[in-house]
């Protein structure tokens, strides 16, 4: 039995779809009992949990032996995924494929830092684990970017002339599903990209084609960006992070290309230009 956490949001909603089309047996474990129970009206095996209360991540966890691991994004998310790693050893979970980060390993911006102990943490567990590091995710154009995409025909970043390697998160669930129902990738860390590491400059010319209108990518100084980005609801701890992994962008330090998406899975990441056409309603 598997066991997939996050499965409400945008990678995890891809590994159940993946999981689905493979056939594979899993449980899926959120954070709210409103869409657990919507989830169980379509027929998904549907748990609730709490990070903070680790007798119901240890309850949800029984009975699996593999666990797909996302924990939530808040201020103490590291705390929160040890919690579960505790867990997962006390439930006898055998293998935990967490999703990470790009480069989680170098520690070299806050969101790494917040992955990396529990990366420590699962190869100390004495249980099998694949960590998955992805770069950004394509679809942050849709869920992050849409709105203003929409009404101003722009987006706004603090990245200069970065180059990116973006990744669809349907190739990371591919990736995902592969790791949690065959053998052979446990002791295996992944870096996930996409095919080509891109300008957001590069990638508006892109979006201007595919949409058939203007669409400009507006770089802001970080303090801008984060008055806007407060300015929107966001909470400081996250906008920091967020202009830490700017910063991070700037130096030139995300575009590297990998080819573990297609050695994992035996086909090609998606291109940018692929996901912009097949989400162009959204936008």
């Amino acid at each position: 039995m598997i066991l997939v956490t996050g499965p409400g949001g945008t990678v995890g909603s891809q590994v159940v779809k993946a999981l689905g089309s493979a056939k594979a047996r899993f449980r899926a474990a959120y954070f709210s009992s409103e869409k657990a129970e919507a989830a169980r009206v379509l027929g998904v095996d549907a748990v609730v949990i709490d990070y903070r209360r680790p007798d119901t991540l240890r309850a949800a966890f029984r009975g699996s032996d593999r666990l797909f691991l996302l924990g939530p994004s808040a201020p103490d998310q590291t705390q929160l995924e040890l919690n579960a790693v505790e867990a997962a050893k006390a439930a006898g979970v055998r293998h935990i494929v967490k999703l990470s980060v790009l480069r989680a390993d170098e520690e070299q911006f806050v969101i790494a830092r917040i992955h990396r102990p529990v990366e420590k943490a699962i190869e100390a567990s004495g249980l099998a684990w694949t960590f998955l590091r992805p770069n950004g995710f394509m679809q942050n154009f849709v869920t992050y970017m849409g709105d203003t995409i929409r009404t101003e025909g722009a987006f706004y970043s603090a990245c200069g002339e970065a180059k990116i390697s973006h990744v669809d998160v349907r190739d990371i669930a591919a990736v995902a599903a592969k790791a949690l129902t065959e053998p052979g990738h446990a002791g295996k860390a992944y870096m996930l990209t996409g095919p080509e590491a891109l300008t957001y400059d590069e990638m508006a010319s892109v979006l201007s084609k595919v949409l058939g209108r203007p669409i400009r990518h507006v770089n802001l100084p970080p303090a801008d960006l984060k008055v806007a980005m407060l300015a929107a609801g966001a909470p400081e701890w996250y906008a920091d992070m967020l202009l830490d992994l700017e910063r991070y962008y700037r130096e030139q330090q995300a575009g590297r290309i990998s080819g573990d998406i297609k050695q994992v899975t035996g086909r090609d990441p998606r291109r940018f230009l692929q996901y912009a056409r097949e989400h162009a309603p959204a936008l």
